[in-house]
């Protein structure tokens, strides 16, 4: 999860997302998350917590003393993983946790599972194809008050306020939140560096897109009693001192999600920077 400064360790912000049910999700359900979802990756979601079978029971380990919604929630959010690497051909297995809390892909994949009151979804590729994934689902409504001024910089709040204006029916605040997570989902597997909320730059476009933007100097270190992740193949080319992770983001349903994608070796034209493989419209 990202770090927010200021008076909001816990964050609030996450924790708003499971107490509000998104509207519209219940019926007429439509597939969202392959409105945002690279080309070449496998996708999963689903809006209720059914499950396809049950549980491997040592996933189901790692929530031991948990809540039974929260064991449901994380149930379902895996059960969608686990269709994506069927998808990908990986051998059956389960998906446990790294040392961070993060899930612990099989070699060879990266992938990034989110959920939130109503939803669960997951995408997955191989990581010659996509270095790096990241995605993140949230209710399709304003932030808590407040919370803006604690994850978003000066020129964000700016390109909120003239964004809320010009199409008040977006949710800009919690989208430009749900896009700092995403990038977060892409960074710290390959890096092992936090980030805070405020070492992500985002900046929409009115057509779907937005570009963001890791600042280094703004990271954290890992903790001394964890090893790093190995660094580069899924760091995108620093542009001006940046890092940029270009993404995708929708609206609809009661819900909004975003996602970034870093291309891997096998997704480059050679001499070209341009993943030949793009963010689907």
């Amino acid at each position: 999860m990202l770090r927010t400064p200021g008076p909001d360790p816990e964050g609030r912000a996450r924790r708003a997302c499971f107490r509000t049910r998104p509207r519209g999700a219940p019926g007429g359900r439509q597939a969202v998350i392959e409105r945002v979802a690279p080309e070449g990756v496998a996708r999963a979601e689903a809006f209720d917590d059914a499950l396809p079978g049950l549980p491997d029971p040592r996933e189901l380990a790692l929530l031991r003393g948990r809540p039974e919604a929260t064991v449901r929630r994380f149930a379902a959010a895996r059960a969608c993983a686990h269709r994506c690497l069927d998808r990908l051909a990986v051998a059956p297995g389960p998906l446990l946790r790294t040392a961070e809390g993060g899930p612990a892909w099989p070699a060879g994949v990266v992938g990034s599972i989110t959920h939130c009151a109503g939803y669960r979804g997951a995408v997955a590729a191989r990581a010659e194809v996509w270095a790096a994934l990241g995605v993140d689902a949230e209710p399709a409504r304003p932030l808590p008050t407040g919370l803006l001024d604690l994850v978003a910089t000066d020129p964000e709040r700016r390109m909120v306020a003239g964004l809320s204006r010009s199409s008040p029916e977006v949710p800009w605040d919690r989208l430009l939140f749900s896009a700092k997570e995403s990038v977060y989902k892409a960074w710290h597997p390959a890096t092992g560096r936090w980030i805070g909320t405020l070492a992500v730059e985002v900046a929409f476009t009115a057509d779907g897109l937005f570009t963001a933007r890791v600042r280094p100097e703004r990271t954290e270190p890992p903790p001394a009693r964890r090893r790093p992740a190995a660094t580069g193949r899924g760091v995108p080319r620093p542009v001006g001192g940046a890092y940029p992770y270009p993404g995708r983001w929708h609206v609809g349903g009661g819900l909004l999600l975003t996602a970034v994608a870093v291309p891997g070796p096998a997704n480059r034209r050679p001499g070209v920077s341009r993943p030949t493989a793009r963010l689907s419209v």
